[in-house]
């Protein structure tokens, strides 16, 4: 683009040659710029589906390339082909809507390294073919202006579902302890499922093994 500024869209042929060789751009690709630089972008039906759905709720804003791709994904936009999560994080850099996180996340739970480890059954495998068959279950921090609020909950790895949840000021064991109390008075099924968890002091606490237990 400064080439062809300077050179009055390549009318002044004299200084291609200089301004090409001065920023190692090759005489080739300058042109082939002047040619394409008018073409419709390939990407633009994708970019304007990307909008469509930011503008659909405020919230929509914050999506980063893999929510985004399933965003595309479920609304099927015609004439598009979703295409990989990488061309749809370059598309989100090109139009101004990505989104990078300020800091890196850390968990809030902190491992009990005194604690026996259990067996691991899940194996990575997040994935079931049944309900009620593999959960995992996880915390998280929502910050509010009185304070902090904790939410515990449980997924079923079927369908991603959230089958129990319980909120408290505090994340001490309890919270979990509830947590899979609700679980079980609304899916009494989950007897005998198998609920993955990550080796923080709250899941390992003698209330907990004992829920699970029970």
């Amino acid at each position: 683009m400064f080439i062809a500024i300077k050179t009055e869209e390549s009318t002044l042929k004299g200084k291609i040659s200089f301004y090409c060789k001065s920023l190692d751009v090759t005489r080739q690709g300058f042109h082939n710029y002047l040619k394409y630089k008018n073409s419709p972008w390939k990407y633009q039906s994708l970019a304007d589906a990307m909008l469509d759905i930011c503008a659909e709720d405020e919230c929509n804003d914050t999506y980063g390339r893999v929510r985004m791709h399933q965003a595309l994904e479920q609304k099927q936009p015609d004439g598009i082909n979703v295409p990989s999560e990488r061309t749809i994080y370059r598309v989100m850099e090109e139009i101004g809507i990505s989104h990078r996180p300020k800091r890196k996340p850390n968990g809030i739970t902190r491992a009990d390294k005194e604690a026996r480890k259990s067996v691991d059954l899940i194996k990575r495998n997040f994935t079931s073919d049944k309900p009620l068959e593999k959960c995992v279950t996880d915390m998280t921090q929502v910050k509010c202006l009185d304070g902090k609020l904790y939410v515990s909950a449980i997924f079923d790895c079927f369908d991603s579902a959230v089958l129990g949840l319980a909120m408290d000021t505090n994340m001490k064991a309890t919270l979990c302890e509830k947590t899979l109390e609700n679980t079980y008075k609304s899916h009494p099924g989950i007897r005998g499922c198998i609920i993955h968890s990550d080796r923080g002091t709250q899941y390992t606490s003698g209330i907990v093994k004992k829920s699970v237990v029970i």
